[in-house]
């Protein structure tokens, strides 16, 4: 067993309990809350930032909120926090770019919402209610549409 699997199974057990973390290399951004990685041994693995939900691709600010992460993190050496897998097979991770945590810059500058059924950090609070009152992001919109309620509204068919 190579040693990234093994320290994947050791954060994924309840009974060691320490979170695990590992470095990596960011090769790709799909959208505002998504990365590619590439481990040191050249393993790749996505990893869906936790906490947070960025606008989707073809939504308002869905763009902008792509390269901001892109922006923050492309190209540079990141650490993540390995967690659980989504029902998409991504790796569910706090990331910080170069020393800056990823949920936090993406939330602080309005390109993200904080996702309130999966938040543990409640931090990110604050930072959303200020990126709210300057106006920063998608809160410059008057009326933003969560990514929860867009993806809901493209499931059952409506515009």
């Amino acid at each position: 067993m190579n040693q990234f699997a093994m320290m994947f199974i050791l954060a994924m057990n309840p009974v060691l309990g320490v979170a695990q973390h590992t470095d990596v290399r960011v090769v790709g951004v799909s959208d505002g809350d998504t990365i590619s990685v590439l481990t040191a041994n050249k393993q790749s693995f996505r990893v869906r930032l936790s906490e947070i939900d960025a606008p989707e691709t073809g939504q308002d600010f869905g763009q902008r909120s792509k390269k901001a992460l892109s922006d923050l993190c492309f190209g540079k050496l990141a650490t993540v926090e390995l967690g659980s897998t989504d029902q998409y097979g991504r790796t569910l991770s706090r990331v910080s770019c170069n020393g800056v945590d990823a949920q936090s810059h993406m939330v602080a500058n309005g390109m993200a919402w904080v996702y309130d059924r999966y938040v543990e950090d409640k931090s990110l609070y604050g930072l959303q209610e200020q990126a709210k009152r300057e106006r920063l992001g998608l809160w410059s919109h008057p009326s933003p549409v969560p990514p929860w309620h867009y993806r809901a509204a493209k499931r059952s068919g409506a515009k």
